[in-house]
């Protein structure tokens, strides 16, 4: 919900500011960003009493987050219910977060469904994204992958990263649209080139298979890295298995095997499977070499992974 961010921008298209009360919102802005929530939190305070549908908005934010008050579920839904009823989109989609996850409210799916379609309808990414999953999952509408990828579209279509790796994925699986990697592998590649890790190693794995793209170990290796330096253990473990059958890279077991280690560490199971395996065709000291690295690996924040 990015309204923090951009009011600056959009301020003045509300009518509802005089231009003192444009100043004073501006004066809280800054505030704001300076870090200085106490005082942006006084400023906004008087513009949202008025019925300023921004300010209360950005009050529900505040407090939902806990930034210059103490975190406040209620009161966050209190302040986007106001701005929500004047058709604001970031609060109506603040409500329907707050009732798909039941924060300030009794969970409610089908609450959370109206609140993210009003704002999905003024064309707000986020929200659109919001209503997709809703349809993907069956959560306050009855399962419908087709309506999932309208929904779906519409957000990748405006950039959303999260869109864009979800309509790979009903690409690649065939949920809701005729099965096509060529697709799925395109979708992925613009949530991977914004930097998102599960859409990363997703396109690893359809260089590795050669699905929608030729198959490129070394473009693998290239994907399942970016993935594996931010935590992924799918992505580590993947790289592992390159390493131990030289595929897109030399071969070596030393790197396999903390690649391996790493993963396990971070929750992918395999990984620790892969490294009891190849421990048993390695020397204790290449072992030793390869622990003393996972650890560095890790401790460095993958900065330092390998030789």
């Amino acid at each position: 919900m990015p309204r923090i961010t951009l009011a600056i921008a959009t301020v003045l298209l509300f009518m509802a500011f005089t231009p003192i009360a444009a100043q004073d919102y501006l004066k809280g802005y800054a505030d704001y960003q300076a870090g200085d929530y106490a005082t942006a939190l006084q400023e906004w305070t008087l513009l949202a009493e008025a019925g300023n549908a921004t300010a209360q908005y950005n009050l529900g934010h505040m407090y939902r987050i806990g930034n210059g008050v103490p975190q406040d579920y209620e009161e966050a839904v209190n302040w986007f219910r106001l701005a929500a009823d004047q058709g604001d989109a970031d609060a109506q989609l603040g409500l329907g977060i707050a009732y798909k996850y039941g924060n300030g409210v009794p969970q409610d799916y089908a609450k959370s469904v109206k609140w993210s379609r009003l704002a999905a309808d003024q064309g707000y990414a986020y929200a659109q994204y919001n209503l997709g999953t809703m349809y993907n999952n069956g959560h306050g509408v009855p399962k419908d992958y087709a309506e999932a990828v309208k929904w779906f579209r519409l957000a990748a279509d405006q950039g959303n990263t999260w869109a864009q790796f979800d309509l790979g994925a009903m690409y690649e699986y065939g949920q809701g649209v005729l099965q096509d990697f060529f697709k799925a592998a395109g979708w992925y590649q613009l949530a991977a080139d914004q930097g998102d890790i599960k859409a990363q190693y997703k396109l690893g794995n359809m260089y590795k298979k050669g699905h929608g793209v030729q198959k490129d170990f070394i473009e693998a290796v290239r994907w399942y890295r970016k993935a594996a330096e931010q935590g992924d253990g799918a992505a580590q473990t993947n790289l592992g298995v390159l390493y131990e059958f030289g595929k897109g890279l030399l071969q070596d077991n030393v790197m396999a095997h903390m690649w391996f280690n790493i993963g396990a560490v971070n929750g992918f199971e395999l990984g620790g499977t892969f490294r009891d395996e190849l421990a048993e065709k390695m020397t204790t000291d290449d072992i030793s070499k390869a622990q003393a690295m996972a650890r560095e690996c890790m401790s460095s924040k993958y900065a330092k992974c390998g030789y």
